[in-house]
């Protein structure tokens, strides 16, 4: 059940200095649970249970099973996800679900704390496959989704092919309507239709999610792309008679989740098993649908599916607060290096350069978190509204829209930083974190392809920009980025500022900043002025360097926006940043604890002025900074690093990581080791 805050729109203090004060340093337990507390977001009670599920240490990510046991276990953990109660969340009453949806966004959020392969398997059921169903379905598939949410009906969410990928309006699988016998027939006309790299199909699928070209009779253009359920196999786990399943065998990680490729020989489906929310085929073979234009209806399809999208930024965020915290303890407890024979080696985070690669990631985790709650909370809200879809009010479909650009920026976000905080946790802790049986190879290796699936990052980011130059102004966009540019790109709106889940509060700051007022790099408000006009300055320029692309033949059109994308990039970072800050401000405000709030501030402080330094070049390029002032972030930094160093392990310990994943060897204090010599002798 969602909780709300009664003081979002108190204002962060204001500052003047650009000297941040040093905290004590004897940390205060006590904070640690006040940040959790913020961390936990809106949804607490499905954190809370699944934390505790997660406390079951046979839910750890084990090394060294083969591919077969790590497939086995994985899906046997499934019934104890089931257990729970979350995955009864994503689904409506009426489905025999509770509709709590972020409550179990939240949920499988938790689960990437532990066994992604877990948290993977869960999201392709529950979210993918059980979205898909549900969400594109209607009342005749109800059996169905109530067999799925129960784990009776294994299913696969067959949408990539081999040669299409992000491009899923090109996707080759075909589904030609037989009126005759009332079926569609599917079918993989080329080797690159191949159905790729699906998760429960090659050992535990029974049904899969195809999505395929439409066809019906005396129409020889698609209908465009569509859903159909069809069994793949049958009870004894055989393929069924016209459809082929592959393995990809082993993966660079994810051992547990079982990938598999699908093709159709002709394979007949009941006409009912088409997913009918948005288009239906009668009978006799008449199309119909309430979206009239086949790429309005695609994009329709597609949002509804965002939840897959949110659940692998957010679960890539909580591998990596895991990572982050094994490495920060770890660093609390080895020692390296003594001032001289008399002296006491120092702990690895006594050394400010330990702390400089521990504490801007760490500050960076707990923005990013704060954003995903904001995001899950308002996915919930939304679909607490009861939308439908397929006839949406202006208001609506702005909202949808905004609600699946801010999905897809922190899906780039969350797993871009899993990826680069897992890999700087590993190096962190040397060899003992090279070790398997230390958990951070494991958590690295599942991770990384995450910045891949559920939507390559570097399109991802290219989505976002799109969406800031288009505006949330705009009803629900028909045209492909080619066809945008073709068309006309002139037509930009604003900047996209609003609704982040954080407006009253940034509006107030915004507003209480005058022009007399000194931009200390320290104060809130010209904190978030400096990062509205970074981005504000690249969405303009970009705007104005594609404005001549309308009046250019397509090829010609296409080579600008090429020349462009780096820009484009840049612009989606810009916007991600801002959207982090906003939603700092926003966890601020809830906290009336003044040693939390002190706290929090230092951890803000840190992510923008890390923000600032790595982008000090541009800063500078566009006068918005003098050096003086990049000088001054780059040491404000190291300041604020010094100050959170004896407080990390507090900040660590406020992400709420299952105790199991910290039991592990390098956690051992010295005089309790036992050497390796006796725990595991070589012969």
């Amino acid at each position: 059940m969602a909780q709300t805050s009664s003081s979002s729109t108190r204002i962060p203090r204001r500052r003047s200095t650009d000297a941040p004060k040093t905290l004590p340093s004897q940390p205060e337990p006590e904070v640690s649970r006040a940040l959790q507390k913020v961390l936990d977001g809106y949804f607490p009670e499905a954190r809370a249970d699944v934390r505790a599920l997660l406390e079951d240490p046979t839910l750890r990510p084990t090394s060294g099973l083969t591919v077969e046991e790590a497939r086995q276990h994985t899906t046997e953990a499934l019934s104890k996800v089931l257990k729970t109660g979350m995955p009864y969340g994503a689904f409506r009453a009426d489905q025999g679900g509770t509709g709590d949806t972020g409550g179990t966004l939240s949920g499988i959020e938790m689960l990437g704390h532990t066994d992604l392969s877990l948290m993977v398997k869960s999201g392709v059921q529950w979210g993918l496959f059980g979205g898909a169903v549900s969400n594109l379905g209607t009342e005749r598939h109800g059996e169905l989704v109530r067999d799925l949410i129960e784990l009776r009906a294994l299913g696969c969410f067959a949408m990539t092919e081999r040669g299409h990928g992000s491009d899923v309006q090109s996707l080759e699988t075909t589904a030609h309507y037989d009126p005759e016998t009332e079926e569609f027939i599917l079918n993989s006309p080329t080797a690159s239709s191949e159905k790729w790299f699906l998760g429960n199909a090659a050992r535990d699928g029974r049904w899969a999610a195809v999505f395929c070209q439409l066809y019906t009779p005396g129409q020889e253009e698609s209908h465009g792309v569509h859903c159909i359920v069809a069994r793949i196999r049958n009870d004894d786990g055989s393929p069924v008679d016209g459809v082929a399943i592959g393995d990809h065998g082993t993966k660079g990680g994810l051992l547990g989740v079982d990938n598999g490729t699908l093709m159709f020989d002709h394979y007949r489906v009941p006409r009912e098993n088409l997913l009918n929310r948005f288009a239906d085929v009668s009978a006799t073979g008449e199309y119909s649908s309430d979206i009239d234009s086949p790429n309005a209806r695609f994009f329709t399809m597609l949002g509804a599916l965002v939840r897959g999208r949110v659940t692998v930024g957010a679960a890539a965020g909580a591998a990596t607060r895991t990572a982050l915290t094994i490495g920060t303890k770890y660093a609390h407890l080895r020692r390296q290096f003594a001032p001289d024979d008399s002296l006491p080696e120092k702990k690895l985070i006594e050394h400010r350069q330990h702390r400089v690669r521990l504490l801007p990631r760490i500050a960076r985790s707990y923005g990013l978190q704060f954003a995903t709650n904001l995001l899950i909370k308002r996915i919930h809200d939304l679909e607490a509204e009861g939308l439908d879809r397929a006839n949406l009010t202006p208001e609506q479909a702005r909202d949808l829209r905004e609600m699946e650009a801010h999905a897809a920026a922190l899906k780039v976000a969350n797993t871009a930083h899993a990826t680069d905080a897992i890999q700087e946790m590993r190096e962190a802790t040397g060899g003992a974190g090279y070790m398997a049986e230390n958990l951070l190879t494991i958590l690295k290796e599942d991770s990384d392809v995450f910045t891949t699936f559920e939507g390559d990052n570097v399109v991802m980011l290219q989505l976002v920009t799109k969406e800031l130059l288009g505006g949330f102004a705009r009803e629900v966009q028909s045209f492909s980025n080619l066809e945008m540019v073709r068309f006309g790109l002139d037509n930009f709106s604003g900047i996209l500022r609003r609704r982040t889940g954080a407006d009253a509060v940034v509006q107030n700051l915004l507003d209480a900043l005058t022009d007399a007022d000194e931009s200390s790099l320290f104060d809130p408000a010209s904190q978030m002025q400096l990062l509205i006009e970074r981005e504000n300055r690249l969405l303009k320029s970009l705007a104005r360097r594609l404005r001549p692309a309308r009046k250019l033949p397509v090829e010609e059109a296409v080579k600008l926006v090429d020349k462009v994308q780096d820009h484009m990039i840049s612009c989606a970072w810009a916007h991600i940043d801002r959207m982090i800050l906003e939603a700092f401000f926003e966890a601020e405000s809830t906290i009336t604890d003044e040693r939390s709030q002190e706290v929090l501030e230092q951890v803000r402080d840190v992510f923008f002025l890390s923000v600032v330094c790595d982008n000090a070049g541009w800063f500078l390029e566009q006068s918005l900074l003098t050096g003086t002032r990049t000088k001054g972030a780059r040491a404000g930094l190291a300041d604020l690093v010094d100050s959170l160093g004896p407080w990390s392990e507090v900040l660590v310990d406020a992400f709420g990581t299952p105790s199991t994943m910290l039991d592990i060897p390098m956690m051992e204090p010295y005089d309790a080791m036992t050497p390796k010599a006796k725990a595991n002798p070589a012969s």
